[in-house]
């Protein structure tokens, strides 16, 4: 349960949440899209509270790329056109491109008119990651929410991404949850979720230095890259 809880996402930039399985982060996340409502306090979007927009309109101006993206049954054409059915097929490809998932859509037979099935069962992962945030990306909204949507991806895939995303997104809000540390440390602000409760925010250097949850998170990340190498 998610309580106490008072920040400010500014317009264009890039706001990352971190903690443990069971903070709240996902919470949070669907509170901003009212997937639920908060029964106390208030959400606003451009300073409206969201019980006041009409859904459709709020809708209209976020895209959500869940922790476990699907995929419809159909072509990687008509997944991608689910939020904007009249974007052109360059506009697919620009997508697929920052999205890092051209090269395995052009390695297809058919490509965009590659048949997609339910759940996305016939395609790895990451590569259902990958075009959930083509498909996002489709859509241009205002406001992007990833739910811990890089955690199927290598290390350099992820980092090829975020870099595509700041290149052409500078002007979209992004909201991010992550379990890496390498996939948010860079972004303009970091809130750290602990039982429900912001105890940490800043930057990924000011928490390293002031914020004790933090660090352990950093730590124990490093000790498992460590192991594995």
């Amino acid at each position: 349960m998610l309580s106490n809880l008072n920040f400010v996402v500014e317009p264009g930039s890039t706001t990352a949440i971190i903690g443990s399985t069971g903070s709240g982060k996902t919470t949070l996340l669907n509170l901003a899209c009212r997937l639920f409502d908060a029964t106390e306090g208030e959400v606003t979007v451009d300073g409206v509270n969201v019980r006041e927009l009409n859904p459709d309109l709020l809708w209209s101006t976020m895209a959500l790329v869940p922790q476990k993206p699907y995929l419809f049954s159909g072509t990687v054409a008509t997944n991608l056109r689910y939020g904007n059915p009249q974007a052109t097929d360059d506009a697919l490809w620009d997508a697929l491109t920052i999205a890092q998932a051209a090269d395995f859509v052009r390695a297809k037979p058919k490509q965009l008119d590659e048949a997609i099935a339910q759940g996305g069962t016939n395609v790895s992962g990451g590569q259902r990651q990958r075009l959930s945030i083509a498909r996002a990306l489709v859509k241009k909204p205002e406001i992007f929410l990833f739910d811990d949507s890089f955690s199927a991806l290598d290390l350099r895939t992820d980092a090829l991404l975020r870099k595509a995303l700041d290149d052409k997104l500078g002007h979209a809000t992004r909201l991010v949850i992550a379990a890496r540390v390498a996939s948010i440390k860079d972004a303009d602000q970091i809130l750290v979720l602990e039982n429900g409760q912001i105890v940490g925010a800043g930057t990924h250097d000011q928490l390293l230095e002031t914020n004790e949850t933090y660090q352990e998170i950093v730590a124990s990340q490093l000790s498992a890259e460590e192991a594995a190498a």
